[in-house]
């Protein structure tokens, strides 16, 4: 079901440090508060992208984001509406999960009727510059309606609120506070409420009078946590859910899904585009992280969202959920283990990945499942980069759990794996001493094959063999693999 009256962006960039290149307007490596609001305008007077994800969490982000948007860059936001032809879309803390930064979550609330007087002086028009909000780790309904209750009731409620002693109104005194309403996008990202997604939503919107619902699913926190091709089996499995519930509701759902430019987070590239749209085929909206951005040609860039773009939105592919499920189920537990042992020399690599942006990482779902507890991780970049740097790809930990009819399957279903693997196995090091026995037994005899890159390999080995005393001259090497590659993580 697609509403032709409602436009839905296709292409949202984001603040993703999966970069190994810095864009053209910052003066170090690391994208600071102010480098976000060129970033911003970047996106979307050069890049074409339609949306803007604007984080709202770390010491740097910037709550004033619409003001500056619009007093620094007059003439082209005179041109492209924010709220109309433009979306600016905050994503907050999860109170439920990161309580430490909960009310930062009320403070990006409080922000949006702000927002939306400075673009009312600037357009002449009541058009909200801000009226979505992304919700992380959505877990229940609760949460979403924590959100969307918390925005209508008390940030836009209190207006009517009498103040002491008098008759006069908080509105009197300040103002109207607009929009009235906001629209909350769930992100989930872990198995359970990814599989539970279409009962949240459902549950959430049940009270409402919506025209339509954005849903966001992640695809690098799945990968890290499950593998890569539970990841994808599940994103599909989730998508067909969320179609057949919005044909049972009759209220259009509009899925996001969060892809990298690895094959491990979603082998979203300038050049993989075609693939990644024929992979999720019903996804409205696409993620535009920065190694995409700032790791490629500028005109490849450009082209490949131009493509996205242009691309309409189909049906999801009809996939037998049952055995997706139980191939998940099976996989993962291989995967796991081998990343539990594989723990300490990915920490001990990770901290030697530079930083791309300045602001605090959000909270990792790694060591919530049972057979991970206690196992400490870096986020999904890292992880990524650190194996990557190994010679030891991601994508292949936990194939060797697998048999062939399994393969034959997962094949149908995840249309592009071969594509991906191959992608990814020019970066494999067979001889990386950490890859598990069993994994490298399976592998010589695995018949998807891809030409290694040599020098990725050699760079792969210096890192390998450095001793604790050289480990200076260990993210110059990080660099240049990832280099490579075209993407960090």
């Amino acid at each position: 079901m697609v509403n032709n009256n409602v436009k839905i962006p296709r292409c949202m960039s984001t603040q993703h440090p999966d970069n190994v290149n810095s864009p053209f307007f910052v003066n170090n490596a690391i994208i600071g508060g102010e480098d976000e609001i060129k970033e911003a305008y970047y996106a979307f007077s050069h890049l074409g992208c339609d949306e803007q994800m604007w984080d709202c969490e770390g010491k740097e982000v910037d709550s004033y984001v619409i003001k500056k948007l619009l007093t620094k860059y007059k003439s082209f936001f005179s041109e492209k509406t924010l709220g109309k032809d433009l979306n600016l879309t905050l994503r907050g803390p999860n109170p439920s999960v990161e309580r430490a930064e909960a009310k930062v979550l009320l403070e990006a609330l409080e922000s949006i009727p702000r927002s939306f007087d400075a673009a009312r002086l600037f357009y002449n028009d009541d058009i909200a510059p801000i009226f979505e909000v992304i919700l992380p780790m959505t877990a229940s309904s609760m949460e979403i309606n924590n959100v969307y209750r918390y925005y209508s009731d008390i940030v836009v409620g209190k207006e009517t609120k009498i103040l002491t002693h008098g008759k006069t109104t908080i509105g009197d005194w300040i103002g109207e506070f607009k929009p009235k309403k906001i629209n909350v996008i769930p992100l989930f990202e872990d198995i359970e409420h990814m599989l539970n997604a279409h009962d949240i939503t459902r549950d959430y919107l049940q009270d409402k009078n919506l025209e339509y619902q954005r849903v966001f699913l992640a695809r690098s926190d799945p990968a890290l946590n499950y593998g890569l091709i539970s990841a994808v089996l599940l994103n599909k499995v989730t998508l067909q859910r969320l179609y057949r519930l919005s044909e049972e509701i009759n209220v259009e759902i509009y899925p996001i899904i969060g892809a990298g430019s690895s094959p491990f987070r979603g082998n979203l590239r300038p050049q993989n585009v075609e693939n990644v749209l024929e992979e999720y085929p019903s996804v409205s909206t696409f993620t535009i992280q920065s190694a995409f951005k700032y790791d490629n040609p500028p005109e490849d860039v450009i082209k490949a969202i131009n493509k996205l773009q242009k691309t309409r939105v189909k049906q999801p592919q009809e996939i037998n959920e049952e055995r997706c499920l139980e191939i998940i189920n099976k996989y993962l537990i291989e995967y796991q283990k081998q990343v539990v042992n594989l723990a300490p020399v990915i920490n001990d690599v990770a901290r030697y990945v530079p930083s791309r942006r300045k602001r605090k990482l959000h909270i990792g779902l790694f060591g919530y499942s049972r057979n991970m507890e206690g196992i400490a991780l870096p986020r999904a970049i890292k992880f990524t980069a650190a194996l990557y740097s190994l010679g030891l790809p991601p994508e292949i930990l936990g194939l060797n759990a697998l048999n062939n009819d399994d393969f034959q399957f997962v094949s149908k279903v995840y249309v592009h794996f071969e594509k991906d693997l191959k992608d990814s196995l020019k970066y494999l090091n067979i001889e990386s001493r950490f890859i598990p026995k069993e994994l490298k037994e399976f592998l010589r005899d695995f018949p998807i094959y891809s030409e290694v890159d040599e020098v990725h390999k050699k760079i792969t080995e210096k890192i390998q063999d450095i001793k604790n005393s050289e480990k200076v001259n260990l993210e110059e090497y990080i660099l240049s693999a990832a280099n490579i590659r075209k993407f960090l993580g």
